[in-house]
């Protein structure tokens, strides 16, 4: 479907993607980056870039293509549901499963798992995010575990966009983490990107920073050789939570990529994966209004390594004199 319209008078420079965020509240975006990248969003008839800053007069045109049927297959995997209706699905991913499909993992995902689970139950699947992310508000990564909402229409990813965007979003985070931070409560504040030496790692040493906070608080200590931190997400960047404590000198524990190997085998303990776990998730339901919140606690492999630090604690002080 063509559609054109002119900047009207008055209208402040701006980038074209922001601009048409504004004003197309149906394409989120991203999906409104895809399509200038496309060249099918145009300005003046001429192909330019999402950064490209629009004025007064210029004649916009959009081409935006009908949805294509999702060329995925269903997989039948296990999905841990914790709420479902017509709007959304709130699951507990496991850790291990890769959120969507990507070069190296186009099956075994969790939008593999998530298609079979509506096309056996008759539900349907936003999507806005493309179709190797239907129904993706969010996502996690593979080693992280947790609570996570799927929007089942465009109606609801929209509305579920927004809060993430806006930071209306609940979100508490769990950690066992290599030593224990100086100060039980702080702030983590950070501009950071991608890496300009290592592609796969987020870092400070980056040409497109972007600013980030985290909230932290110690919720137990293990000796001096780890703890349990509590996170809450003021923003939401790629690699966050691991980046910033790494920061404070206190990597999460199984996690080479950012803590080394020091931080996956600790006093004869092997470090399963990245501890990280996704406790909490709150946010308005976009149908009802009503707020909802859900929480799952410490998946078994993260309390089986959280006992065995306490049982060495508790050891080191039976010793004591």
């Amino acid at each position: 479907m063509i559609t054109e319209f002119t900047v009207t008078a008055g209208e402040q420079p701006k980038r074209l993607d922001i601009f048409l965020a504004n004003h197309q509240r149906d394409i989120s975006r991203s999906a409104l980056q895809r399509l200038i990248e496309l060249g099918r969003i145009r300005i003046n008839e001429q192909t330019v870039r999402a950064s490209q800053k629009i004025k007064p007069g210029d004649k916009i045109t959009m081409d935006v293509p009908k949805p294509e049927p999702l060329a995925l297959k269903g997989e039948a995997i296990p999905l841990e549901v914790l709420f479902e209706d017509a709007s959304l699905l709130v699951l507990n991913k496991p850790s291990g499963i890769v959120v969507h499909p990507a070069p190296g993992n186009w099956t075994g995902t969790l939008v593999n798992a998530l298609l079979h689970h509506f096309e056996t139950s008759g539900g349907t699947v936003s999507a806005i995010g493309g179709k190797e992310r239907p129904g993706l508000v969010h996502r996690l990564d593979k080693e992280t575990s947790g609570v996570m909402v799927i929007a089942k229409t465009d109606q609801a990813h929209r509305h579920l966009a927004a809060q993430f965007k806006e930071h209306t979003i609940t979100r508490v985070y769990e950690a066992l983490i290599w030593g224990v931070p100086k100060k039980g409560h702080g702030v983590i504040e950070l501009a950071i990107g991608r890496d300009t030496k290592e592609r796969k790692k987020i870092s400070t040493r980056t040409t497109s920073p972007r600013e980030s906070a985290t909230e932290y608080k110690v919720d137990q200590r293990y000796g001096k050789v780890a703890a349990h931190v509590l996170l809450y997400p003021r923003t939401g960047r790629t690699h966050q939570l691991r980046v910033h404590l790494t920061s404070l000198g206190h990597p999460i524990l199984g996690d080479p990529t950012y803590g080394g190997r020091k931080v996956c085998a600790i006093e004869e303990i092997e470090i399963p994966r990245v501890m990280l776990h996704a406790r909490t998730l709150g946010f308005t339901h976009p149908t009802t209004g009503e707020r909802q919140e859900f929480t799952r606690p410490f998946p078994a492999d993260m309390e089986a390594v959280s006992q065995a630090f306490e049982q060495i604690r508790s050891a080191k002080i039976a010793k004591e004199p």
